[in-house]
């Protein structure tokens, strides 16, 4: 099982990407193919799908972007195709929170989901999504002190999704004290 590769995108189709690693090229069927360049060193996260007939790699940018794929890919009735088209038509932290706040008809614009299916992923994975996303975690990386005030709430007995919901405005203050987040995050997290 692979968890990721790293290597050169060599070729840009309509369906996959295939990336080069010490001379051996991957066929990565991904959700955008033109969000890569050619000749860009890249890592990509990767899901391989074995089915009777076929052995498949999909690539994703984000870890996050992979978590929600093999989510939705255990929703009955969704494969690989219509998780791939979910994930092409918007952000991993917008699907999320249409899940999470059972919003049907954002799930419904998705190509291949119908009213249907958008109910039976929102029943199937409202509330499994507690991931942070990639881009929250490149903030908090710059600030070890908002870090250590995150971890601070989760010890306090909030979840990782009530975190989130306030994460954006905990980064936008600049303390240099972890207590200080803590109390403005007490505050959002109790009105």
């Amino acid at each position: 099982m692979y968890a990721y590769i790293k290597g050169y995108v060599k070729e840009i189709n309509p369906n996959n990407i295939v990336l080069d690693n010490n001379g051996i090229g991957y066929e990565l069927i991904v959700a955008n193919p033109y969000d890569y360049n050619t000749d860009e060193e890249i890592t990509v996260y990767i899901s391989q799908q074995v089915r009777e007939d076929s052995n498949t790699l999909f690539g994703f940018k984000t870890k996050d972007q992979k978590k929600v794929f093999l989510l939705l890919l255990k929703v009955k009735g969704v494969g690989p195709k219509s998780a791939l088209a979910i994930l092409a038509s918007a952000s991993s932290e917008e699907i999320i929170e249409a899940i999470n706040s059972s919003d049907v008809n954002y799930m419904t614009k998705f190509p291949g989901i119908g009213k249907k299916s958008a109910q039976q992923i929102i029943l199937d994975l409202q509330g499994k999504i507690d991931f942070i996303s990639n881009s929250d975690n490149v903030n908090k990386g710059n600030n070890p002190v908002l870090e250590d005030a995150i971890l601070a709430l989760e010890a306090l007995g909030f979840t990782k999704k009530e975190i989130t919901k306030i994460e954006k405005q905990l980064i936008s203050y600049n303390y240099t004290k972890a207590d200080e987040y803590v109390k403005i995050g007490l505050k959002l997290l109790t009105r």
